[in-house]
């Protein structure tokens, strides 16, 4: 399996910068000079045209205007950029990620209808599984962008980064394995599987079943939504039952829920997930209703049954 570091970079764009050449010192004090007498008739200079000063006032005037449009347009960018990123401590770099379908703001995902995996409450609490496949028209909404490739929606980055850290700060080397996907990249991933289980498998039906315990079909998984993150130990890369046993994934079950992710696949909750054992896989709902899937040993599904009335 190919290998990711952990460190979550934060990439700053630099603010746009005008460049104007230097002002033009048409407006420095004149200097009194003695006047000269008139020269005679016969050695007069002939009258100067008005039109080369006209020129120049007419391009002083265009300067002048551009450069006023300048530091307009260099105000509405500051106040977008501080809009963006106020009370977040996101960093600045956005991007779309590629193959992803945008939505021109920061709302809720497209509705799907009377199947919709989007609930009432907002776009953190969104169901994805075999039952709540993602629409067809649902829109991903921006990215930060992580190293190595990684991104989550931004939304949820600033928690994640926090929960990082902090599990850092313990000594501790958390890696993050996969977080976004494509719909192209959940469907080679899924065709791998199935091929895996083929010869175990009675026919192709049998091993796209046993495949989709374990890696979601496309449109069903998690990470298509940009909210779900798979974290392993740096000393233990593989994801298996042992991964359970590491520092890392001590410390994340004891402490997701304080930075709203959780654990999302629980091992005595297969049966209302559709998926196997992951004890590498976060996803954020948000503080308030980690905390209470996580106390009360709750799975997503079972919560917005119980709460929001959703399932």
């Amino acid at each position: 399996m190919s290998v990711h570091s952990c460190v979550l970079h934060e990439f700053s764009r630099p603010d746009r910068e005008y460049y104007a050449a230097a002002p033009a010192q048409w407006d420095a004090p004149m200097v009194s000079r003695p006047r000269r007498p008139a020269p005679s008739r016969a050695r007069r200079s002939p009258r100067r045209s008005p039109l080369p000063l006209l020129a120049l006032l007419l391009g002083l005037m265009l300067f002048a205007g551009g450069f006023l449009l300048g530091q307009a347009e260099a105000a509405g960018n500051q106040a977008a950029h501080s809009a963006a990123g106020a009370g977040s401590g996101e960093p600045v770099h956005i991007l779309t990620v590629p193959g992803a379908v945008t939505s021109g703001g920061e709302g809720t995902p497209a509705s799907g209808g009377k199947d919709s995996a989007v609930p009432k409450d907002g776009w953190n609490l969104i169901l994805v599984n075999g039952d709540h496949p993602l629409p067809q028209d649902f829109q991903v909404p921006e990215f930060t962008q992580l190293i190595n490739g990684h991104a989550i929606d931004k939304r949820a980055y600033p928690a994640l980064q926090r929960m990082m850290d902090d599990c850092r700060a313990e000594g501790l080397e958390p890696t993050i394995c996969s977080s976004y996907r494509s719909w192209e990249k959940q469907e080679e991933l899924f065709q791998r599987k199935v091929q895996s289980c083929l010869p175990q498998a009675g026919s192709l039906e049998e091993a796209e079943e046993q495949a989709a315990v374990w890696v979601a079909r496309p449109g069903t998984s998690e990470h298509q939504a940009g909210l779900a993150v798979d974290i392993v130990d740096k000393s233990y890369q593989l994801l298996d039952e042992g991964q359970e046993k590491t520092a890392v994934q001590q410390w994340l079950m004891e402490h997701c829920a304080e930075y709203g992710f959780i654990l999302r696949y629980p091992t005595e909750k297969s049966a209302l997930t559709g998926v196997g054992y992951e004890p590498w896989h976060y996803r954020y709902v948000g503080e308030e209703a980690a905390g209470e899937i996580m106390r009360q040993g709750l799975c997503l599904e079972e919560y917005l049954e119980e709460y929001l009335g959703e399932c």
